[in-house]
């Protein structure tokens, strides 16, 4: 069982971390979004102390596996000083402080949590350290630059004073001052996560776990995108037990009941029928993006010198790739849950874009955003697919229209026939080589269609959306390039993946490097670190992964293959050694080298780059989707080729 009733929090301490979760609507500290508890101080809209010394940092950012939660508390607690093991971290509420300055909007994508908010949260620590300190040199009557912190404690001399023992002086103390020097930092230190040890033991919840008191369950069956529900066996669906209504929309059909099996096995006696998506199915993705290719009206992103001057007579290399769309495929089938309670709207669910679900909350009840209480629960699914909160709306009237709290699901079947594929690509590549080595010319025309952009429009209740390809330049030092982009008008509904449109660009830019140097005779190694020299970074990725993996040159015979890529600010260069077993592509061993800059956690960045990996391999070894009615069947992972 969750509470409900009070605020949620995550409490570090080592092997032992705790999990405490719950909500509450506090008053609110003057000047800061946060709420108090128990005598809690605040400290701007990132920090609160408690009187026993429990460090609470607001969180803005989504946990979706990628240890957010973690360390953009660990960026915090060490510019505070703060014990470790008295750090919890609670989501941000809703503010205006807590909008990814990256995206102007409270969002969890693009590999932006650490670059939007290192320095919002360090600046946050160390103000904090500043006030503590004030208190107590004040207390001691001494130079505030002669304490040291540390450990949760300011010290000076054989004295010592705890967080919790300062917090409400320290909260009156006037900003500026000396803020010590620090006895020793976090910052560095693999930490362990805070969410690690409650995901082991199964107590931390998602929004599936949420129960509230007289809630029901509801299921439903949507529609196509362009269809409308064309019948169902009303009889045959309320005969189910522990079922009380089902409830029939132009778009969808409704079951609702006391559990959630019932609710589901109501839908599936009921049958529901619906129209629309005719020949929507994946051989028509493929003419839309043919068809864009030969007509589409391309947006120019990079155009430096002339290709066709310097090719002149001459015949180019070229090449054409196809990247399927891929689906989320993620284990937390769509959920959330709604309770009205005079006037005001309570959502839970899992939430990457929360400013654009709460807005979304409020249009669906007709209320005024202030009125909506948005709780954004832990994301089961780290693809990306909750920057899209479907089921928030329909949750919230039918929570309306039955006057009682309600929980809607999606099964894990419908979750994937909903689902929003990542966007496929049509690349068309030429290239003419220099002849003292290395590309003269690059043109490339990449034919695709917006991902994060048309997750934000659909949530922002707008209509189409631009098309953007951050990175699609290759990294190299080529005199010539030119480089463009097509929107394609799919069959289909695509929105945002993990990686985003860098990870479509970067494989066919580098497939197509692979192909260039093995068609001019060149070793793939040398021939990408011939033009590099102005990306040092990237240079040294690429030679210490080829060193870790034992690069023997991918000549005949090998089994080995080389890409690096430079997006969100990071660089990473893999090998990867891979063959063919029972006709199918088998990948045996992967070696990546990273530099992201600063590492605040290294276990982190350990297992983001693992995770990415894995993640990566189970979409380029999966099968091509199959889509009908514009919609993606649903086959057991197994049957998409997931091991």
């Amino acid at each position: 069982m969750i509470a409900l009733d009070r605020r949620s929090l995550l409490v570090a301490g080592g092997a032992g971390v705790g999990l405490v979760v719950a909500f509450a609507l506090w008053p609110r500290q003057p000047g800061s979004p946060l709420t108090a508890l128990g005598g809690e101080q605040v400290f701007g809209p990132f920090l609160k102390i408690a009187p026993d010394g429990t460090v609470t940092v607001a969180v803005p950012q989504a946990e979706t596996g990628q240890g957010v939660w973690t360390g953009l508390a660990q960026v915090a607690a060490d510019a505070l000083g703060a014990d470790w093991q008295r750090v919890a971290v609670e989501p941000a509420p809703a503010a205006p402080d807590y909008a990814n300055p990256l995206f102007d909007t409270r969002l969890t994508a693009g590999s932006t949590s650490m670059r939007a908010f290192y320095g919002p949260l360090r600046a946050a620590g160390l103000e904090a350290r500043r006030r503590l300190v004030g208190a107590a040199a004040e207390r001691w009557d001494v130079d505030p630059a002669e304490c040291r912190v540390g450990g949760g404690a300011v010290r000076h001399g054989g004295k010592a004073l705890g967080f919790g023992a300062l917090a409400e002086a320290a909260a009156d103390v006037a900003s500026g001052g000396s803020p010590g020097p620090l006895e020793r930092r976090l910052f560095g230190q693999a930490l362990p996560r805070l969410d690690g040890p409650p995901k082991a033991r199964g107590a931390l919840r998602f929004a599936g776990d949420v129960r509230l008191p007289d809630m029901l369950f509801a299921a439903v069956r949507l529609a196509p995108s362009d269809g409308e529900l064309a019948g169902f066996d009303k009889d045959a669906g309320l005969a189910v037990r522990g079922v009380r209504e089902l409830i029939a929309d132009r778009a969808w059909l409704a079951a609702v009941g006391d559990n959630g099996w019932a609710v589901e096995q109501a839908l599936k006696a009921a049958a529901p029928r619906f129209s629309g998506g005719a020949g929507r199915d994946r051989a028509a993705v493929d003419r839309a993006l043919d068809t864009a290719l030969r007509s589409g009206e391309a947006e120019t992103l990079v155009a430096r010198g002339d290709f066709d001057a310097a090719v002149g007579s001459a015949r180019a290399l070229a090449a054409t790739y196809r990247i399927a769309p891929a689906l989320h495929l993620g284990l937390e089938p769509m959920s959330a849950t709604a309770r009205w309670s005079g006037g005001r709207l309570e959502v839970w669910a899992p939430v990457q874009a929360y400013d654009l679900a709460r807005a979304a909350a409020a249009r669906a009840g007709a209320v005024d955003a202030a009125k909506v209480v948005l709780y954004p629960m832990p994301v089961g699914d780290s693809g990306g697919r909750a920057v899209e909160a479907d089921l928030i709306p329909l949750a919230v009237t039918l929570a309306r229209r039955l006057g009682k709290p309600l929980q809607l699901s999606l099964s894990a079947s419908a979750s994937i026939n909903h689902d929003r594929p990542r966007p496929p690509l049509l690349a068309r590549m030429a290239a003419m080589p220099a002849p003292a080595g290395g590309i003269a010319a690059w043109r490339a025309r990449f034919v695709t269609a917006p991902g994060l952009k048309a997750s934000l429009a659909r949530m922002r209740g707008e209509d189409g959306a631009r098309l953007d390809l951050p990175g699609a330049e290759p990294p190299y030092a080529i005199p010539i390039a030119e480089v463009a982009g097509v929107t394609a008008d799919l069959p289909i509904a695509t929105g945002y993946m993990r990686g985003g449109s860098e990870a479509l660009t970067a494989f066919a830019n580098e497939s197509f490097l692979d192909e260039l140097a093995r068609s001019l005779g060149r070793e793939p190694l040398a021939f990408r670190m011939a033009m590099l020299g102005g990306r040092p970074r990237l240079a040294r990725v690429l030679s210490a992964a080829a060193s870790a993996a034992g690069w023997d040159g991918g000549g005949p015979g090998s089994r080995m293959g080389l890409a690096c890529a430079s997006a969100f600010g990071s660089h990473i260069a893999l090998v990867a050694v891979a063959g063919i077993a029972d006709q199918r592509v088998a990948v045996e061993k992967l070696f990546a080298a990273v530099d992201c800059g600063r590492i605040v956690n290294p276990a982190l960045v350990r297992q983001q780059v693992e995770g990415g990996l894995i993640h990566a391999l189970g979409l380029a070894t999966a099968a091509a989707p199959e889509f009908v009615a514009g919609m993606p069947v649903a086959r057991a992972l197994a049957a998409q080729g997931v091991r």
